[in-house]
């Protein structure tokens, strides 16, 4: 997950609303957004190659995204699947403050990662930075550096979204807004140690290259009487089919 805009409790209707967009290499499998059979609460996309996910929630509403931080220098190979990250949040039981603390302490064994999560309050961590934050009501964007880090891309998404839920909306619109293909001015573009090519390529909202780019697209909204929305957008890149898939429930606390 490589661009992400949310609001959180700023919506008279919704507590929480996202739109998101996946970036990866083509190659990678993936299994688009489903009820998971190993651990049927679970709803969202999964990696399979590592088995974790980059975004999904739970039955009960617990929620987590990562996305990764990019420090192109600084790779470990051995390093431990950060789809594991949203994974253990969502089978546990403690709050964002308490698992962002201790995702934190274990930074180290991770590549450069920021986490979301989210139940009765919500959480920000990253490994690059001083320590695990409970945030305030508002409108947040994340991409590959810290939370509100003013990249171009970053500053688009966040504006247009806010436009979009001024308004009566729908997934398909947060979804679509997500499909900008506009690269940032060379002046604007940030330096996070990728070829000129490169950067320029990935300053766009969706990316497109020959071999990397915008895998899908998700919007979620969590409405204040707990009802879920989740739909995603699988677009045809590599040997992955064009889709949609639509979910809705309601949060279900006695599932723990």
């Amino acid at each position: 997950m490589c661009l992400i805009a949310f609001a959180y409790k700023s919506h008279p209707k919704y507590k929480f609303i996202l739109v998101a967009n996946r970036d990866e290499f083509y190659a990678r499998p993936t299994a688009i957004a489903h009820w998971w059979e190993d651990h049927p609460k679970i709803l969202g996309g999964r990696d399979l190659e590592a088995l974790g996910t980059w975004m999904a929630i739970n039955k009960n509403g617990r929620f987590a995204a990562v996305t990764n931080f990019r420090d192109i220098k600084n790779i470990k190979p051995d390093a431990r699947s950060r789809g594991d990250l949203p994974v253990n949040f969502l089978l546990g039981q403690e709050r964002p403050s308490v698992y962002s603390r201790h995702v934190h302490g274990a930074g180290e064994q991770y590549n450069g990662f920021n986490l979301i999560t989210l139940d009765e309050e919500i959480a920000h961590v990253s490994n690059y930075d001083g320590d695990a934050k409970l945030l305030d009501p508002g409108v947040y964007g994340l991409s590959n550096a810290l939370l509100n880090t003013p990249w171009p891309k970053v500053e688009k998404a966040k504006r247009n979204f806010n436009t979009l839920i001024q308004q009566p909306f729908t997934s398909e619109q947060l979804i679509e807004m997500m499909q900008d293909t506009e690269t940032a001015p060379d002046e604007e573009l940030p330096e996070t140690g990728l070829d000129y090519e490169r950067e320029k390529a990935v300053s766009a909202m969706c990316i497109r290259t020959a071999d990397y780019g915008t895998c899908c697209s998700t919007a979620l909204t969590i409405d204040y009487e707990g009802n879920v929305s989740f739909m995603e957008k699988s677009y045809p890149v590599g040997n992955r089919k064009e889709g949609t898939a639509s979910f809705n429930f309601t949060i279900d606390k006695s599932m723990g």
